[in-house]
């Protein structure tokens, strides 16, 4: 609490602590606030609670989040040149339609040319619009903006927006990957913690950030509390590739899941 710059968070550990001295256990105070604790780690420290070895969970736990900044800024920093390429692009076709098109509108118009190619009339048509009512342009990108947000936190919107983020050309197997390391690196690390493999599969549904994947692995759960083995119902949910598969089920059969699980995460990250 002391060391903590944030006000917010130091508010929110003052009340964490003052739970746990009127003799509440350290997870349900922190499950008080799920926007800074989120299932994962609720999970985590509940299992550190039950088996007597938090310190070490909190241990695991650290390393699971350092790994998560640690994927998250090599996304970003990958993203960042198609990004500039992309805006820099889109500002030069502003610039000429704005600046340059106008004149050679005006050219033609000195010419006499009346008559033009069908896309040649669409492109000065939307000059023009751009020019002279551009506020109506930014209305209608701020509508779009608005209406995408509201389409996905809807339950169809979201999941429309995530089997998207899969099969989207180029971006679509950076996303899946991203999932498939983080639900091996939450999965592996919930169970070398020693939660069980249902609850464990629970919390992963729940971090995955993926609705599809998260459904895929919730049937996953069905079918492993029915009696299955865990490679079974993944391989049949067509949402991780065969050496996942295959060295989850490696893993199960020695007996070393955690650590396959480790492995498979260092792989796609």
């Amino acid at each position: 609490e002391d060391q903590t710059p944030n006000v917010r968070l130091k508010q929110i550990i003052l009340d964490v602590r003052a739970e746990v001295e009127a003799g509440q256990p350290l997870s349900r105070a922190m499950g008080k606030y799920p926007r800074i604790f989120d299932n994962l780690f609720i999970g985590l420290v509940r299992a550190g609670e039950v088996g007597g070895v938090l310190e070490e969970t909190l241990q695991r736990l650290s390393g699971f989040l350092e790994k998560d900044v640690e994927l998250r800024r090599k996304v970003k920093s990958a993203m960042t040149y198609p990004v500039i390429v992309i805006c820099v692009a889109l500002g030069i076709v502003i610039g000429l339609v704005t600046f340059i098109l106008p004149r050679f509108m005006q050219l033609f118009k000195d010419l006499g040319v009346k008559d033009f190619p069908m896309m040649t009339q669409m492109l000065m048509d939307f000059s023009h619009f751009l020019t002279s009512r551009w506020y109506i342009m930014i209305a209608i990108l701020a509508a779009l903006y608005i209406s995408f947000k509201l389409f996905t936190r809807t339950k169809i919107g979201r999941r429309l927006y995530d089997l998207f983020k899969l099969k989207a050309p180029v971006f679509g197997k950076l996303n899946h990957k991203i999932c498939l390391a983080r639900f091996s690196r939450t999965l592996g690390t919930l169970m070398a913690s020693g939660v069980p493999i249902l609850q464990a599969m629970e919390t992963v549904a729940g971090t995955v950030a993926n609705e599809i994947i998260s459904d895929a692995v919730l049937a996953a759960r069905a079918r492993i509390r029915e009696g299955d083995r865990i490679g079974d119902p993944l391989q049949k949910s067509k949402m991780f590739p065969p050496m996942v598969v295959q060295m989850i089920s490696i893993g199960e059969e020695s007996g070393a899941l955690d650590q396959m699980l480790a492995k498979i995460a260092d792989f796609y990250e």
